[in-house]
């Protein structure tokens, strides 16, 4: 029998050109790309699992998803090259047959318990925002024209209040069965080089959510709304029509954290379980 192994991919990627991560019929998704071309390279099916489905039209820096491979199939890659490491020359061949909107960065065997999904402690997300008079038209695929100057102060204050475990349904599209309680473990605002940052961390995050959270903070930066106002939302524990979900092309999922080695499988387990308010 052919043991099976699992392969950690950590991959990045332009969303302009795709309508979101998951496979869709019809239509052209970073997963159905990008196992499309793993089965071009081994021959046989190849199905992912990714730590966060993004939207369509938003980008990746730092994804992570992982497949599970037989052992002979992971040995052969290298060919010839016998002292090649089979993820580098797993790497070398994806980078031939993929879209350049698509690159997978580093493809390697993955510790026991790992799951890009459910080991996952943490994603990151940044939002950006150019307020300028003059933007620059250069970065339209991956950042957001705004015509009003926005006060950053304000938005930085008003997102610290939503900081910490809620549900938030408030800030979601929810899907039947799932639950929309997550722990919020950063939202930040500052101004980097001009451009305005939201910068966002969960534990996981539910369909909509980090864009609604800017569309609130973009409210209060414009001045439309006090800076309470977001926190207010989030208490009632209902959609509210006045959150505005953000535009997709100014958020990139950054970073996934995960815990050691040897904590994988408990955070896993952990992780699969119905989440409920402490």
């Amino acid at each position: 029998m052919n043991d099976s192994l699992r392969v950690r991919l950590d991959l990045a990627y332009d969303g302009t050109g795709f309508s979101g991560w998951a496979t869709q019929p019809g239509l052209r998704t970073v997963q159905g790309v990008l196992e499309d071309a793993i089965a071009t390279v081994l021959r046989s099916p190849a199905r992912l699992t990714v730590a966060g489905r993004t939207d369509a039209g938003v980008h990746a820096r730092g994804q992570v998803a992982h497949l599970d491979l037989p052992a002979d199939a992971w040995a052969a890659l290298p060919g010839r090259a016998v002292d090649r490491d089979p993820g580098d020359a797993l790497c070398a061949r994806l980078a031939g047959v993929l879209p350049p909107d698509v690159v997978v960065r580093r493809a390697a065997l993955a510790p026991a318990g790992f799951d890009a999904r459910f080991a996952a402690v943490w994603r990151r997300y940044a939002y950006r925002i150019d307020d300028s008079r003059a933007p620059d038209p250069l970065t339209r695929a991956w950042v957001l024209r705004h015509r009003r100057v926005l006060d950053v102060g304000a938005m930085d204050r008003a997102g610290a209040e939503l900081v910490g475990q809620h549900d938030f349904l408030a800030y979601c599209k929810p899907r039947e069965g799932a639950t929309t309680i997550r722990t919020l473990q950063l939202l930040r605002v500052t101004r980097e080089q001009g451009l305005v940052v939201v910068d966002v961390r969960a534990d996981a995050f539910c369909h909509s959510m980090v864009r609604s959270l800017v569309g609130a903070l973009l409210a209060v930066g414009e001045g439309r709304r006090p800076e309470d106002w977001p926190a207010r939302v989030l208490a009632a524990v209902s959609r509210d029509p006045g959150v505005a979900v953000a535009p997709p092309q100014g958020l990139v999922l950054e970073e996934v954290g995960y815990p050691a080695d040897d904590e994988l499988a408990e955070r896993a387990r952990v992780a699969r379980a119905v989440r409920t308010l402490d």
